[in-house]
Protein backbone atom coordinates (compact mmCIF):
# COMPACT_ATOMS: atom_id res chain seq x y z
CA UNK A 1 0.00 0.00 0.00
CA UNK A 2 1.03 3.54 -1.16
CA UNK A 3 3.16 5.42 2.06
CA UNK A 4 3.11 1.90 3.94
CA UNK A 5 6.67 0.22 3.37
CA UNK A 6 6.42 -2.49 5.75
CA UNK A 7 1.94 -3.00 5.72
CA UNK A 8 0.34 -4.49 2.96
CA UNK A 9 -2.51 -6.88 1.66
CA UNK A 10 -2.61 -9.92 -0.21
CA UNK A 11 -4.75 -12.52 -1.24
CA UNK A 12 -3.33 -16.12 0.09
CA UNK A 13 -3.94 -19.09 -1.62
CA UNK A 14 -6.69 -20.00 -0.04
CA UNK A 15 -8.45 -16.68 -1.49
CA UNK A 16 -8.64 -14.51 1.71
CA UNK A 17 -7.42 -11.00 1.77
CA UNK A 18 -4.71 -11.24 4.63
CA UNK A 19 -3.83 -7.33 5.99
CA UNK A 20 -0.17 -7.47 7.62
CA UNK A 21 1.37 -4.96 9.65
CA UNK A 22 5.34 -5.02 10.29
CA UNK A 23 6.89 -2.25 11.75
CA UNK A 24 10.39 -4.36 12.19
CA UNK A 25 9.43 -5.57 16.08
CA UNK A 26 6.04 -6.99 15.38
CA UNK A 27 4.39 -8.84 12.63
CA UNK A 28 0.95 -9.26 13.20
CA UNK A 29 -1.98 -10.14 10.56
CA UNK A 30 -6.11 -10.20 10.05
CA UNK A 31 -8.03 -11.90 7.72
CA UNK A 32 -11.41 -9.04 7.40
CA UNK A 33 -13.47 -11.39 5.75
CA UNK A 34 -13.61 -14.25 8.90
CA UNK A 35 -14.22 -12.18 11.78
CA UNK A 36 -11.81 -9.72 11.36
CA UNK A 37 -9.38 -12.73 13.43
CA UNK A 38 -5.91 -11.79 13.74
CA UNK A 39 -4.53 -14.94 12.12
CA UNK A 40 -0.31 -14.32 13.74
CA UNK A 41 1.31 -12.34 16.16
CA UNK A 42 5.15 -12.58 16.06
CA UNK A 43 7.94 -10.85 17.95
CA UNK A 44 10.10 -10.39 15.10
CA UNK A 45 13.02 -9.82 17.60
CA UNK A 46 12.69 -13.52 18.97
CA UNK A 47 10.48 -14.89 16.49
CA UNK A 48 8.03 -16.40 18.96
CA UNK A 49 4.79 -16.69 16.98
CA UNK A 50 2.58 -16.21 20.05
CA UNK A 51 -0.90 -17.85 18.46
CA UNK A 52 -1.92 -21.02 18.29
CA UNK A 53 -3.70 -23.20 15.93
CA UNK A 54 -4.66 -26.61 15.05
CA UNK A 55 -2.11 -29.10 13.91
CA UNK A 56 -1.95 -29.13 10.12
CA UNK A 57 -1.02 -25.50 9.27
CA UNK A 58 -3.47 -22.28 8.73
CA UNK A 59 -6.18 -24.05 7.62
CA UNK A 60 -8.98 -20.80 7.00
CA UNK A 61 -12.49 -21.38 5.76
CA UNK A 62 -15.59 -19.53 6.06
CA UNK A 63 -18.58 -20.75 8.61
CA UNK A 64 -21.89 -20.50 8.12
CA UNK A 65 -24.33 -18.85 10.83
CA UNK A 66 -25.10 -21.40 13.36
CA UNK A 67 -22.28 -23.16 13.25
CA UNK A 68 -20.79 -24.22 16.82
CA UNK A 69 -17.40 -21.83 17.24
CA UNK A 70 -15.28 -25.36 17.71
CA UNK A 71 -16.12 -25.82 13.81
CA UNK A 72 -14.30 -22.98 12.77
CA UNK A 73 -10.91 -22.25 12.12
CA UNK A 74 -9.87 -21.73 15.70
CA UNK A 75 -7.05 -19.53 14.97
CA UNK A 76 -5.26 -16.87 16.55
CA UNK A 77 -7.36 -13.97 18.04
CA UNK A 78 -11.38 -13.11 17.58
CA UNK A 79 -13.64 -10.80 19.77
CA UNK A 80 -16.85 -12.13 21.06
CA UNK A 81 -20.22 -10.37 21.37
CA UNK A 82 -22.56 -10.06 22.66
CA UNK A 83 -22.38 -13.35 24.48
CA UNK A 84 -19.49 -16.05 24.68
CA UNK A 85 -22.14 -18.82 25.36
CA UNK A 86 -25.49 -19.35 23.13
CA UNK A 87 -28.41 -18.01 24.98
CA UNK A 88 -31.75 -16.45 24.23
CA UNK A 89 -32.32 -12.43 24.73
CA UNK A 90 -35.21 -10.51 24.35
CA UNK A 91 -36.63 -13.57 21.77
CA UNK A 92 -32.78 -13.28 19.85
CA UNK A 93 -30.98 -16.69 19.65
CA UNK A 94 -27.73 -15.39 20.09
CA UNK A 95 -24.76 -18.04 18.73
CA UNK A 96 -22.06 -19.87 20.45
CA UNK A 97 -19.03 -16.96 20.69
CA UNK A 98 -20.88 -14.31 19.31
CA UNK A 99 -21.79 -13.08 16.29
CA UNK A 100 -18.42 -11.54 14.84
CA UNK A 101 -16.19 -14.21 14.64
CA UNK A 102 -18.09 -15.82 11.07
CA UNK A 103 -18.91 -11.97 9.80
CA UNK A 104 -17.32 -10.28 6.89
CA UNK A 105 -15.94 -7.06 8.33
CA UNK A 106 -15.18 -3.71 6.19
CA UNK A 107 -12.45 -2.55 5.62
CA UNK A 108 -11.87 1.63 6.22
CA UNK A 109 -9.15 2.31 3.54
CA UNK A 110 -8.57 6.16 4.30
CA UNK A 111 -7.54 4.91 7.72
CA UNK A 112 -5.30 1.62 5.97
CA UNK A 113 -3.10 4.42 3.86
CA UNK A 114 -2.40 6.23 7.51
CA UNK A 115 -0.78 2.74 8.66
CA UNK A 116 -4.02 2.09 10.62
CA UNK A 117 -5.94 -1.20 9.97
CA UNK A 118 -9.41 -0.06 10.91
CA UNK A 119 -12.28 -2.84 10.40
CA UNK A 120 -16.08 -2.83 11.36
CA UNK A 121 -19.23 -5.16 11.02
CA UNK A 122 -23.28 -4.74 11.52
CA UNK A 123 -24.39 -7.55 13.64
CA UNK A 124 -27.13 -9.81 12.38
CA UNK A 125 -29.55 -10.31 15.31
CA UNK A 126 -28.52 -7.98 17.77
CA UNK A 127 -28.71 -4.05 16.82
CA UNK A 128 -24.79 -3.23 16.84
CA UNK A 129 -22.37 -1.88 14.95
CA UNK A 130 -18.73 -3.10 16.17
CA UNK A 131 -15.31 -1.24 15.03
CA UNK A 132 -12.25 -1.83 16.38
CA UNK A 133 -8.96 -0.24 14.78
CA UNK A 134 -5.37 -1.70 14.97
CA UNK A 135 -2.37 0.35 15.29
CA UNK A 136 1.52 -0.73 15.99
CA UNK A 137 3.68 1.56 17.98
CA UNK A 138 6.93 0.50 18.58
CA UNK A 139 6.61 -3.23 20.58
CA UNK A 140 3.37 -2.17 21.09
CA UNK A 141 -0.23 -3.38 19.38
CA UNK A 142 -2.58 -1.05 20.14
CA UNK A 143 -6.27 -1.83 19.76
CA UNK A 144 -9.48 0.28 19.90
CA UNK A 145 -12.79 -0.13 19.93
CA UNK A 146 -15.87 1.34 19.56
CA UNK A 147 -19.44 -0.32 19.54
CA UNK A 148 -22.77 1.96 18.83
CA UNK A 149 -26.48 1.14 19.54
CA UNK A 150 -28.31 1.79 16.69
CA UNK A 151 -31.55 0.21 18.28
CA UNK A 152 -34.21 2.27 19.86
CA UNK A 153 -33.80 0.97 23.61
CA UNK A 154 -30.89 0.50 25.56
CA UNK A 155 -28.95 -3.11 25.30
CA UNK A 156 -26.96 -5.08 26.71
CA UNK A 157 -23.89 -6.78 26.04
CA UNK A 158 -20.91 -8.77 26.56
CA UNK A 159 -17.54 -8.37 25.24
CA UNK A 160 -14.02 -10.51 25.71
CA UNK A 161 -11.57 -10.92 23.22
CA UNK A 162 -10.73 -14.26 22.28
CA UNK A 163 -7.10 -14.90 22.25
CA UNK A 164 -5.99 -18.79 21.67
CA UNK A 165 -2.78 -18.49 22.63
CA UNK A 166 0.63 -20.71 21.93
CA UNK A 167 2.52 -22.25 25.42
CA UNK A 168 6.00 -23.36 25.26
CA UNK A 169 8.15 -25.17 28.11
CA UNK A 170 8.58 -22.81 31.02
CA UNK A 171 5.96 -20.21 30.21
CA UNK A 172 4.67 -18.70 32.98
CA UNK A 173 1.92 -16.44 34.17
CA UNK A 174 2.56 -12.81 34.96
CA UNK A 175 -0.49 -11.14 37.24
CA UNK A 176 -0.93 -8.43 39.67
CA UNK A 177 -0.67 -9.24 43.68
CA UNK A 178 -4.48 -8.20 43.62
CA UNK A 179 -5.73 -10.65 40.97
CA UNK A 180 -4.04 -13.43 42.19
CA UNK A 181 -5.92 -12.90 45.13
CA UNK A 182 -9.26 -13.06 43.39
CA UNK A 183 -7.94 -16.54 41.80
CA UNK A 184 -7.30 -17.92 45.52
CA UNK A 185 -7.76 -22.03 45.26
CA UNK A 186 -6.96 -21.81 41.51
CA UNK A 187 -3.85 -24.15 41.58
CA UNK A 188 -3.55 -24.32 38.19
CA UNK A 189 -2.63 -20.44 37.62
CA UNK A 190 0.95 -20.78 39.52
CA UNK A 191 1.60 -23.58 36.35
CA UNK A 192 0.17 -22.88 33.24
CA UNK A 193 2.24 -25.71 31.72
CA UNK A 194 1.77 -28.31 34.47
CA UNK A 195 -1.27 -30.36 34.65
CA UNK A 196 -5.25 -28.89 35.26
CA UNK A 197 -5.99 -30.87 39.02
CA UNK A 198 -8.73 -33.10 38.28
CA UNK A 199 -9.45 -32.21 34.72
CA UNK A 200 -7.99 -30.97 31.85
CA UNK A 201 -9.60 -27.92 31.06
CA UNK A 202 -10.47 -25.10 32.72
CA UNK A 203 -12.20 -21.84 33.01
CA UNK A 204 -11.62 -18.88 35.85
CA UNK A 205 -12.91 -15.48 35.92
CA UNK A 206 -11.28 -12.80 38.26
CA UNK A 207 -13.73 -9.78 39.13
CA UNK A 208 -13.60 -7.40 39.92
CA UNK A 209 -9.92 -6.55 38.96
CA UNK A 210 -8.22 -3.31 40.23
CA UNK A 211 -5.05 -3.18 37.83
CA UNK A 212 -6.14 -4.13 34.27
CA UNK A 213 -2.75 -6.42 33.46
CA UNK A 214 -2.20 -10.12 32.75
CA UNK A 215 1.06 -11.26 31.01
CA UNK A 216 3.07 -14.72 30.08
CA UNK A 217 6.79 -14.51 30.29
CA UNK A 218 9.20 -17.08 29.95
CA UNK A 219 12.34 -16.59 31.90
CA UNK A 220 14.24 -19.38 29.83
CA UNK A 221 13.72 -17.13 25.94
CA UNK A 222 12.87 -13.93 27.50
CA UNK A 223 9.76 -13.63 25.53
CA UNK A 224 6.97 -11.63 26.91
CA UNK A 225 3.18 -10.96 26.05
CA UNK A 226 1.05 -8.83 28.27
CA UNK A 227 -1.93 -7.16 27.69
CA UNK A 228 -3.13 -3.82 29.28
CA UNK A 229 -6.39 -2.64 29.71
CA UNK A 230 -8.68 0.21 31.97
CA UNK A 231 -10.13 -1.99 34.44
CA UNK A 232 -12.70 0.75 34.78
CA UNK A 233 -13.68 0.06 31.41
CA UNK A 234 -13.16 -3.70 31.39
CA UNK A 235 -13.51 -5.30 35.16
CA UNK A 236 -12.79 -8.97 34.51
CA UNK A 237 -10.51 -10.97 33.59
CA UNK A 238 -10.98 -14.82 32.48
CA UNK A 239 -8.42 -17.42 31.90
CA UNK A 240 -8.92 -19.92 29.70
CA UNK A 241 -6.31 -23.61 29.96
CA UNK A 242 -7.24 -26.93 27.67
CA UNK A 243 -4.96 -29.59 27.70
CA UNK A 244 -6.47 -32.06 25.47
CA UNK A 245 -10.49 -31.54 27.24
CA UNK A 246 -11.83 -29.51 24.89
CA UNK A 247 -11.79 -31.01 21.28
CA UNK A 248 -8.58 -32.47 21.81
CA UNK A 249 -6.80 -29.19 21.49
CA UNK A 250 -3.72 -27.25 24.02
CA UNK A 251 -3.69 -23.78 24.11
CA UNK A 252 -3.97 -20.75 26.55
CA UNK A 253 -6.21 -17.46 26.60
CA UNK A 254 -6.14 -14.31 28.43
CA UNK A 255 -9.15 -12.72 28.05
CA UNK A 256 -9.85 -8.93 29.47
CA UNK A 257 -13.86 -8.97 29.38
CA UNK A 258 -16.83 -6.93 31.37
CA UNK A 259 -18.82 -9.77 32.30
CA UNK A 260 -17.74 -12.91 34.91
CA UNK A 261 -20.67 -14.39 32.49
CA UNK A 262 -19.86 -16.45 29.27
CA UNK A 263 -23.93 -15.85 28.34
CA UNK A 264 -25.29 -12.99 28.07
CA UNK A 265 -28.99 -13.61 29.29
CA UNK A 266 -27.32 -14.75 32.96
CA UNK A 267 -25.17 -11.58 32.81
CA UNK A 268 -27.39 -8.59 32.20
CA UNK A 269 -29.87 -10.54 35.35
CA UNK A 270 -26.70 -10.22 37.34
CA UNK A 271 -26.16 -6.69 36.31
CA UNK A 272 -22.32 -7.48 35.09
CA UNK A 273 -22.43 -6.83 31.75
CA UNK A 274 -22.16 -3.51 29.59
CA UNK A 275 -25.05 -1.65 28.75
CA UNK A 276 -25.58 1.32 26.06
CA UNK A 277 -28.32 3.40 25.27
CA UNK A 278 -30.21 3.59 22.16
CA UNK A 279 -27.76 5.64 19.48
CA UNK A 280 -25.31 5.72 21.79
CA UNK A 281 -21.69 4.48 21.48
CA UNK A 282 -19.13 3.41 24.02
CA UNK A 283 -15.58 3.02 23.30
CA UNK A 284 -12.22 1.06 25.10
CA UNK A 285 -9.26 0.45 24.43
CA UNK A 286 -6.73 -2.59 25.05
CA UNK A 287 -2.62 -2.92 24.40
CA UNK A 288 -0.36 -5.83 23.34
CA UNK A 289 3.25 -5.21 24.72
CA UNK A 290 5.53 -7.84 23.08
CA UNK A 291 9.06 -7.96 24.76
Amino acid sequence: MKGLMNNFAIRNEQGFEVYSLNNGEIELAVVPELGAKIISLKNLRTGREWLWHPQGGLRLFRNRAGDEFSESPLIGIDECLPTIAPCSWRERKLPDHGELWNLPWDVNDEAWENGILKTGARLKVSPFQFDRTIELHGNEVRIGYELTNLGATAEHFVWAIHPLLRLQGGDRLGLPASTRTLLNGEAWVDAIDSAIPGKNCTKSFATPVLEGWAAIFNQDTGDRLEFKWNPAENNTLGLWLTQGGWHGHHHFAIEPTNSADDALVAAAKQRHCGVIAASESKSWRLCLTIS
